[in-house]
C-alpha cells in the first residue's frame, strides 16, 4: 500500500525542513507544494527526500493541497493524506487515519482537535472554528466536530473524486461539500493539535480575516452549491 502525504506551504521556511523529516522518518512518501513563499520554504524543503513542486504566483492553499493531490496520483498513491507545514499536527497520528481507512472501510477520514486534545488554542480560536461549524451543519447537514482541520486522508478513489475549486481558505467547507455530493463514506478521528506560538502566529487571524474566510464560503455556494 502506497502512502503519499501532501503538504501545502507558504512561508514556512522556519520549520518545513523539520516538518518534513519527521513525516519521512514515519515511512510515508511526501509531496510539498510551496505556495509562491517569500522565504526560502522551497529551498528547505528541497534538502529533504521529499518531491517538492513550487507554485510561481501565490494561489492560496486550497490550490497548493489540489496540485500535491493531483501529483500524488500520478505516484500512484493508494492513500493521500494532507498534512499541515507549521507543525501543528504529529506526524505519529497518521497511523491513525490508515488504520481507520482501512478497517472501517471508509473513504474519508476527517482528523477533530475537538475529540482529541488542543494545546493553548485561544478563545478567538475555538470561537471562529465553532461558528464555521455551525455554519456547515446547516450547508450540508453532516455532523462533524470540525470541519477545518487541515489533517485528512483520502483513499484514491476518494482523492480522485473530490474537485478543489476554492483557491484559498474557503477549500475546507468545499471539501466537506464534496464528501456528500458524492456520497462518500467518511468517519473522523481524533488528533492532537499543538498551537505553538510559532503555529499561533501563523494560523491564528483577526475577525478581519474570519470575516474573509466566511466571505468565501458563501460565494463559493454558487461553485459548489448545496446537495439536493
Amino acid at each position: 500500500m502506497k502512502i503519499v502525504v501532501v503538504i501545502p506551504a507558504f512561508n514556512e521556511a522556519k520549520i518545513i525542513k523539520s516538518v518534513v523529516e519527521e513525516v519521512l522518518c514515519c515511512g510515508y512518501e511526501v509531496v510539498v507544494v510551496d505556495d509562491c513563499s517569500h522565504d526560502s520554504t522551497h529551498r528547505f524543503a528541497q534538502k529533504t527526500k521529499a518531491h517538492v513542486l513550487r507554485h510561481y504566483i501565490n494561489r492560496g492553499q486550497g490550490a497548493a493541497l489540489a496540485t500535491g493531490i493531483d501529483y500524488a496520483l500520478t505516484l500512484s498513491a493508494d492513500i493521500v493524506v494532507t498534512f499541515d507545514a507549521d507543525g501543528q499536527h504529529k506526524s505519529e497520528e497518521i497511523a491513525l487515519f490508515i488504520e481507520a481507512l482501512v478497517q472501517n472501510e471508509v473513504d474519508v477520514v476527517l482528523g477533530s482537535r475537538f475529540l482529541g486534545a488542543v494545546e493553548n488554542m485561544t478563545k478567538f480560536r475555538w470561537a471562529s472554528l465553532k461558528a464555521s461549524l455551525l455554519f456547515m451543519r446547516l450547508l450540508t447537514g453532516l455532523n462533524l466536530t470540525d470541519v477545518h482541520n487541515g489533517f485528512r486522508a483520502f483513499t484514491s478513489h476518494a482523492a480522485k473524486k473530490i474537485t478543489i475549486k476554492q483557491s484559498r481558505m474557503a477549500h475546507a467547507s468545499e471539501i466537506i461539500e464534496e464528501v456528500v455530493r458524492h456520497n462518500l463514506r467518511y468517519k473522523e478521528v481524533p488528533v492532537t493539535i499543538l498551537y505553538t506560538e510559532y503555529t499561533k502566529q501563523k494560523s491564528e487571524g483577526s475577525v478581519s480575516r474570519m470575516a474573509r474566510v466566511l466571505q468565501e464560503i458563501i460565494v463559493g455556494k454558487g461553485v459548489f452549491g448545496k446537495t439536493k
